[in-house]
Parts: structure tokens; sequence; C-alpha cells
């Protein structure tokens, strides 16, 4: 039976987000799945957690019993939940928003109903993205959709997720100042699983920036190891 990644990106951004790592995966023999998140119908502010955990459970069956499950900051914290329900062979999370009770945990700032990131300054990118050419990070930012503040308020507030019995990786970067290195790590031991340290990332750079595709690998690495890939060692 095929493996297949599904690949969960984080808030504002798309399924885009996974365009270094979609490639490494395949070449690594899994056949890849990386859909955008969906508002509901009343639009963002309407919004809410269960309304993505649902789309990414439907991902999950529609994968079905070879199923690797990928998810980068709010992706991590959804595919996270969604492998209680879908036990998947293995579990990547990339500078993941943590469950309740992870910490340390800087607390997150009070958002609107609506976070306007579309209309974001073209700075913020950049500083996120340090070192990538500014053709890129244009067309980067001009990729990001607003997003629900009622979904940040219900993960800021911690959310209940229960540990996956299967392997996970937790990748983190050693800049990050969303998800810090730490709490990352503190995951990591809650849920017995592996943890990399990237120097000098950030938030966006595992899979965003120049080494993007460096961290792809290393997790390609891993899921051979932990027999998770299409591949056979």
């Amino acid at each position: 039976m095929a493996t297949t990644a599904v690949l969960v990106h984080g808030a504002g951004g798309g399924g885009w987000e996974w365009q270094s790592w979609a490639p490494v995966l395949a070449r690594a023999g899994l056949a890849v799945l990386a859909p955008d998140l969906r508002w509901a119908p009343g639009g963002p502010a309407a919004t809410t957690l269960d309304d993505y955990q649902d789309q990414v459970d439907a991902w999950c069956a529609a994968a079905g019993a070879g199923l690797v499950l990928v998810g980068a900051s709010l992706g991590g914290l959804l595919a996270l939940r969604a492998a209680a329900r879908h036990p998947p062979a293995a579990l990547v999370l990339v500078n993941p928003v943590p469950p309740a009770g992870v910490r340390p945990w800087p607390r997150f700032k009070d958002r609107p109903a609506v976070v306007a990131w579309s209309r974001a300054p073209l700075a913020t990118t950049a500083a996120a993205l340090p070192g990538l050419p500014l053709a890129h990070v244009r067309a980067i930012h001009q990729r990001w959709r607003d997003e629900s503040g009622q979904v940040l308020a219900q993960t800021a507030a911690g959310v209940v997720a229960e540990a996956p019995r299967c392997p996970v990786l937790v990748l983190a970067g050693a800049e990050d100042t969303d998800t810090p290195p730490a709490t990352s790590r503190a995951l990591a031991g809650r849920l017995g699983g592996d943890c990399l340290v990237l120097p000098g990332q950030g938030h966006l750079s595992p899979l965003l920036g120049e080494q993007a595709s460096r961290a792809a690998m290393l997790a390609a690495d891993w899921l051979a190891l932990v027999g998770a890939s299409g591949n056979p060692r």
C-alpha cells in the first residue's frame, strides 16, 4: 500500500507553504497531499479550530492506512490532534504550536476577530525570512491570507491533545521566537519523540527559507530510519 504524507500548513498560509518539502518527500517514495485549510462559510471571523480540525481529519481518512502526518506551526497542533484519531506510521512537527500543558509557552497577544495578514507590510515577511532574495520574499508575502482571531485565541488558551502511538520528530528553529526551541524540546519529551534543533532557523525558515529543502531532507531521512517512508532502506 502506498504511503501518503498529509501536510498541514500554519495560520495565514496554505498548502503552497510546502513547496520545498513536497518534491523531497515525493523522491522519498511518499505520495503528498497538501491541501488548503478553508474558512467556515461565515468567513474567518466565524471559523473555529474545530472547523480546521474536521478538515484535517477528513484528509487523513482519505489517505487511508498508509499515512504519515506532517504539520507546521498551527498545523502541527492540528496534526498532533488528528494523530490520535487517525493513527499514522509517523508524525513530523515543525515549530509546532504546543497543546495545553507544555511549558515554556509565550502568551499570544490578543487578536481581532479577523487577523489581516493579507495586508501586513512586506517588511514583516522579509524579517521572518532573512537572506531570502527579495523576489522570493515578495512572492511569499503576496500569498498570505487573513486568519481567524478565534482560532488563534483558542490555541493560545490551550488545546488538549493526546500523545500518538507512533514515532514523533519535532523540528525546531533555533531562532524561533513564536515557538521557542525550549517549547519544541518540551513537547518532544512529552511525546517521547526526537527533537532536532535547526541552527539559524526561525519560525518560517524550515518551510520557506533558504534551507527549507535541507529541513525536508532531514525529515525524509528520519522517516526512512523509522520505516515510515515509501522507500525501503
